[in-house]
């Protein structure tokens, strides 16, 4: 259940610019230190001076607390990691009792329990389609080694040609280099071109793209078209094929027909081209399935896969930095040969480390045992209910939910310069912390949403975007729906 009010040690309620005297003055402190010695990830630094960062005390369920003892619901889950709440008391257990026997072992030449049986327990959710779980630290890294293990696994079958990657527009998939080099993003991506490989992009099957009397399954079939005509004459060189399934998250929440998933894998099917599924933002029940590609087949169909799953984010519940790739068995078996070199050498120091695989574990045990993507579906009607009106809004539009992910788009003449910045401080004063893409407003709460406090953050969104425009006159702006801003991504 989520915390209604703020811990009693603190005052009752307030944000950065509340408080007076040492409390206010540590606020400050913690703000110039922060400037003075931390890069912020995906900021403008020069920017911070003007909207220095909030200096977060601790957490407790979907709450935040600064120094000053104001509160904000963490209404992006911290970027999208935190499942549960923050400090959730059997995540804690697990890794305390984790941290009293093994904290970390290197995964060459040693294992340990918690690694394995996490392998174990996700190849089992695809009832042993994927498996041989590789682990990293970060998403980007997982995207790094499915690219390598494809072009890896082709070489070792005899096929080197098969080197080039396909990408959908304005996907993202990371900001490592490889990685960049599939995202189509122009704000992460245009500084490093350069050092880039050269990826095919098709199109995206965004619903928003729909035309007069079009579906959102006639936007995922022409954009399949797309792809059917690349494979048809590339098909030999073709590696892999990496998207983001049922949610481009950077694109400003574009979401898309599970039509499109599964045509993408029969055309991968029939031309012989991997595809990777980048799970890192919508796997983990997010997109309203454990995995966002089991809604690839249709009703009473047959399960689809991909041939890799990559993960991050949420795996760990918010807790620590890990990261994994689970493939299909026979491109693992690709890589089993006495030569050493041709076995995959790809390595990190803190690869399946025992904390993180622990906090792992303990989040599958809250899907088994509170029936998690159930009691999704049923909270999450609440909050659809009570962002209804905004559909009626003049200033908004395309608003949009998938699984326990809701977004909106504040119409271009509204929206006016640095909108995001602008609502993300509206939000604070709000009790907030939301940080839009763009014009693009989204919601991806951690998973305690109930009636009451659903109506709470609806009624808080509202206001934020009433404040933010409440000249009531449109304007021109210089965002754009889909691209990320990098001030508040």
């Amino acid at each position: 259940m989520a915390s209604r009010s703020p811990d009693p040690d603190f005052p009752a309620r307030g944000s950065t610019a509340s408080g007076s005297g040492p409390v206010r003055d540590e606020q400050a402190a913690w703000q110039r230190r922060s400037i003075a010695q931390v890069w912020h990830p995906c900021t403008q630094m020069q920017r911070l001076q003007a909207v220095p960062p909030l200096p977060i005390a601790r957490g407790q369920g979907p709450w935040l607390y600064d120094y000053a003892g104001g509160r904000y619901f963490d209404a992006n889950s911290s970027w999208w990691v935190n499942l549960f709440g923050h400090a959730d008391v059997r995540i804690n257990a697990a890794l305390r009792e984790q941290l009293g026997t093994l904290p970390h072992v290197m995964l060459a030449g040693c294992t340990h329990a918690p690694a394995v049986e996490l392998a174990e327990r996700l190849s089992a959710l695809t009832d042993g389609v994927l498996g041989h779980a590789f682990f990293a630290s970060d998403g980007a890294s997982a995207v790094e080694i499915a690219l390598k293990m494809s072009f890896h696994c082709w070489r070792n079958r005899g096929r080197d040609s098969k080197r080039e990657f396909v990408c959908v527009r304005h996907g993202y998939h990371g900001e490592t280099l490889g990685a960049l080099a599939m995202t189509d993003v122009t704000v992460f991506r245009d500084a490093y071109a350069p050092l880039l490989l050269q990826a095919h992009l098709v199109a995206s099957p965004d619903a928003r793209q729909a035309g007069p009397g079009e579906t959102a399954a006639d936007v995922a079939e022409r954009a399949l078209e797309e792809v059917r005509a690349l494979f048809e004459t590339r098909h030999e060189h073709i590696a892999a094929f990496i998207v983001e399934p049922l949610v481009q998250c950077a694109a400003g929440m574009a979401m898309y027909d599970p039509a499109y998933l599964r045509g993408l894998r029969a055309l991968c099917e029939r031309y012989d081209v991997h595809l990777i599924a980048d799970e890192i933002a919508v796997g983990c029940g997010r997109s309203g399935s454990f995995f966002a590609f089991e809604q690839a087949a249709g009703e009473g169909e047959a399960p689809l896969w991909p041939d890799f799953v990559c993960l991050s984010k949420g795996i760990s519940g918010g807790y620590l930095p890990l990261s994994l790739v689970l493939s299909r068995n026979e491109i693992y078996e690709a890589f089993l040969d006495d030569e050493v070199a041709r076995g995959f050498l790809h390595s990190h120091s803190y690869t399946g480390n025992a904390l993180a695989c622990r906090a792992a574990l303990a989040v599958l045990d809250r899907f088994e045992q509170e029936d998690v993507l159930v009691r999704n579906r049923a909270s999450a009607e609440a909050l659809t209910a009570a962002l209804a009106p905004l559909a009626e809004d003049p200033r908004i539009e395309h608003l949009r939910r998938r699984g326990m992910i809701w977004a909106f788009d504040v119409r271009e003449e509204w929206a006016g310069e640095r909108f995001a910045e602008r609502f993300h401080l509206a939000g604070r004063r709000h009790e907030l912390l939301i940080r839009p893409i763009g014009r693009t407003v989204y919601l991806m709460p951690p998973y305690v949403l109930d009636d009451e406090l659903s109506a709470w953050l609806a009624a808080r969104v509202r206001a934020t975007l009433d404040d933010v425009l409440a000249d009531g006159t449109p304007t021109r702006s210089s965002d754009a729906a889909g691209a990320s801003d990098p001030a508040t991504a």
